[in-house]
């Protein structure tokens, strides 16, 4: 018996360790760095720089020596006949005589080797790949910012519930304390009806939002795990609050940062297109120019009326050949003078885009220090006003059951600090999203 209730136990137990197993605690920073490393969208971003790798060595295997290997078997099921005059092999002048050259079974093995000496379009091919590698480093760059950004704002949201629903379940039971002593003074006599109507109006009012903000947690943490790369079935506990946060994330210092355009990362992707674009100029105006290879091939050849390939007196037949090919471009009815315009075209667009992007990034970072400043100055207003709304509310409380105002003053008195409330968790919301998006802005690179 007390074997089986051990048993029982150390099942349950186990049962229990494996869940907690499962549970992530996570503060921002751990989320962010969780993030980078796990999400999907950077799981990506690795691929994509592991395959501009193997695109580089792709383009530079081209002008290295090239093997190749063939076989090539030939069965004349049915050979072919060929017509010659019969005068040469002792017969009468204008007579043909029917013929056929060859053997029933022909195998023939060689093996090349090719190595190109000169291609301008290599070359330019060469460049390209290492800025296409350049590209994808870049852009890897520029999907960290948007991840840690992305994942800022959905912590924030998780958060931004979590304290909400702790609001109204905490408004809740304060109305619901009201409810019952209002009842109680209607059926003395000492209030009217409307009065108790009025809060059950109110409470019914902060139940609904209370299960609307609910449901909404529940999306907010899905959200979460697939920004963070996690299944959204796995419960992630958040070590941080939302006015921590908020505390941690003022810095007046950021609204006075200069830009540094060139560093910045939008900027380097479009200086990067203006070269992609130098480089297809290049490879139109390559094109011009002849391009020389060379290769050596040896091969045996086999032969018989019968399949004897196998047999040791099956005789074989060596060969070795040694080429160069010189291909000169000389006319080709403008056809490469318009290719070549074409891509000057499209370089002069890709230069006007570069001065467009730096011209746009100055603008964004105004606009992304006029937003966090704002957030700051809402964040303090937010505050202050919510301090002024309790202590009205708390006012109008006394007021009411003291009968000096009416359950319509309390009424306006609690929407009032219900609705300070509401801006006082966005606005601590704010400060860390804006701020995030400051340092977006600046193209702050993340330290991994």
């Amino acid at each position: 018996m007390k074997k089986g209730t051990l048993l029982i136990i150390g099942f349950f137990i186990c049962i229990v360790t494996y869940g907690q197993e499962k549970n992530i605690s996570l503060s921002l920073e751990q989320a962010i760095a969780y993030g980078l490393k796990n999400s999907y969208t950077a799981l990506n971003a690795d691929r994509d720089i592991s395959a501009a790798k193997k695109k580089k060595w792709e383009t530079t295997t081209i002008g290295l020596p090239q093997v190749n290997a063939k076989i090539e078997y030939q069965n004349w099921i049915k050979q072919q006949v060929a017509l010659i005059p019969s005068e040469f092999l002792g017969g009468s002048p204008g007579d043909f005589t029917e013929v056929s050259f060859g053997t029933k079974h022909n195998i023939n093995a060689s093996v090349t080797l090719s190595q190109l000496i000169f291609d301008g379009s290599y070359l330019v091919g060469l460049q390209s790949a290492k800025t296409y590698l350049k590209i994808s480093e870049n852009a890897k760059v520029k999907t960290e910012l948007g991840i840690k950004d992305a994942i800022v704002n959905a912590y924030g949201n998780v958060l931004l519930s979590e304290e909400n629903i702790h609001i109204l379940e905490k408004n809740l039971k304060t109305i619901d304390k009201n409810l019952k002593e209002t009842t109680e003074i209607y059926l003395n006599g000492f209030t009217e009806e409307e009065s108790v109507e009025q809060l059950k109006i109110t409470k019914a009012a902060i139940k609904s939002q209370l299960s609307k903000t609910k449901k909404l947690k529940n999306i907010a943490y899905k959200m979460l795990n697939i920004t963070l790369g996690i299944d959204i079935n796995t419960p992630v506990i958040l070590t941080d609050t939302l006015d921590k946060l908020a505390e941690e994330n003022i810095n007046l210092e950021l609204l006075s940062s200069k830009l540094d355009v060139e560093n910045h990362i939008d900027y380097k992707i479009a200086k990067n297109n203006t070269k992609i674009n130098e480089l297809l100029v290049k490879l139109e105006q390559s094109k011009a120019l002849p391009s020389l290879s060379s290769f050596v091939n040896f091969g045996y050849a086999g032969f018989g009326e019968k399949f004897n390939f196998f047999k040791k007196e099956q005789q074989w037949f060596d060969s070795s050949l040694l080429g160069v090919s010189l291909n000169i471009p000389i006319f080709s009815s403008l056809e490469r003078s318009a290719r070549t315009q074409q891509a000057k075209i499209a370089l002069e667009k890709a230069k006007t885009d570069l001065t467009l992007t730096q011209q746009k990034l100055l603008l964004q970072l105004e606009e992304a220090k006029t937003n966090y400043q704002y957030s700051l100055e809402e964040y303090n207003t937010s505050k202050q006003n919510l301090e002024l709304a309790e202590r009205i509310e708390k006012k109008q409380q006394v007021k009411f059951f003291e009968g000096i105002s009416t359950s319509f003053d309390l009424s306006k008195a609690q929407e009032q600090l219900y609705s300070m409330q509401q801006k006082y968790l966005q606005a601590m919301l704010n400060v860390i999203t804006k701020k995030s998006a400051l340092l977006k802005a600046l193209s702050i690179p993340i330290q991994n």
